[in-house]
């Protein structure tokens, strides 16, 4: 077990081992999470919103009817892919 200290302004530093296991570096971001019986950290990916947004784009312009159509209405698609996204992730 690997014991650390508060410091002043809260803060915390995670010694060498227990960065290693989550695999993080300077400037990752971590989630707490309150537990019954302590704090839980979990390491979150976080993308620039813009870059994602660009991303997304693309992923969008690449897709296409599996009957080989196009569709003209870019709306519907980007709707039916938000819904396909969200009842992935339940």
């Amino acid at each position: 077990m690997t014991l650390m200290r508060l410091r002043r302004a809260a803060q915390l530093t995670l010694p060498a081992d227990v960065r290693r296991a989550l695999n993080v570096k300077d400037g990752d971001y971590l989630e707490a999470q309150v537990m019954k019986d302590g704090v839980l950290l979990r390491p979150v990916s976080v993308v620039e919103r813009k870059r994602a947004w660009t991303n997304i784009k693309k992923a969008v312009a690449q897709v296409t009817d599996r009957n080989g159509r196009k569709s003209k209405n870019t709306i519907n698609d980007e709707e039916a892919i938000a819904r396909e996204i969200k009842s992935a992730r339940r």
